[in-house]
């Protein structure tokens, strides 16, 4: 069995008035992300560590912003594409672990709520995927909340 392991990160800026989507869940705030796409920072870091793992570049390369049909996509799309991807490949998920960077707002509440979308769109059991969130204690763009950061860990197989 060959087991490989992938790092992706990505950050994106607050805009006041758009909506925020974090880990495929609309989360009330009074900014959202801004971006090509639906601008979801941690689905993003999810899909370029996937992507990594298996040596297939990254989101950009998949889904270029310079591209009109991904302007405003729903980031959920991507992740299943990647997923899937993967899958076609040879590839499984053995588990994925993120973090997202954000002094504000708190989302706690709605991190089971992200573990579920995440998996469905992985097509993976709910305890293959971990979510944190922490601040950065004031520190940085994500502590002056001009944006927000997501970094994940992905650990993918292949049967050989």
């Amino acid at each position: 069995m060959k087991i490989r392991t992938g790092i992706g990160y990505d950050v994106h800026q607050l805009k006041e008035g758009l909506p925020l989507w974090i880990g495929g869940i609309n989360i009330p705030h009074t900014h959202g992300l801004l971006g090509h796409s639906d601008a979801d920072v941690l689905i993003h870091a999810i899909c370029d560590a996937l992507l990594g793992a298996a040596a297939l570049g990254d989101i950009g390369k998949h889904f270029p912003d310079t591209d009109p049909a991904y302007k405003g996509i729903d980031s959920k799309i991507l992740l299943r594409n990647v997923s899937n991807l993967l899958r076609d490949k040879g590839y499984e998920i053995g588990n994925v672990d993120s973090i997202l960077c954000a002094q504000k707002p708190k989302v706690a509440a709605f991190i089971p709520a992200m573990r579920e979308k995440l998996a469905e769109c992985m097509g993976v059991d709910l305890d293959q995927v971990s979510v944190k969130a922490t601040t950065t204690e004031h520190l940085g763009f994500e502590g002056r909340q001009e944006g927000m950061s997501a970094y994940a860990s992905v650990l993918i197989t292949k049967n050989e």
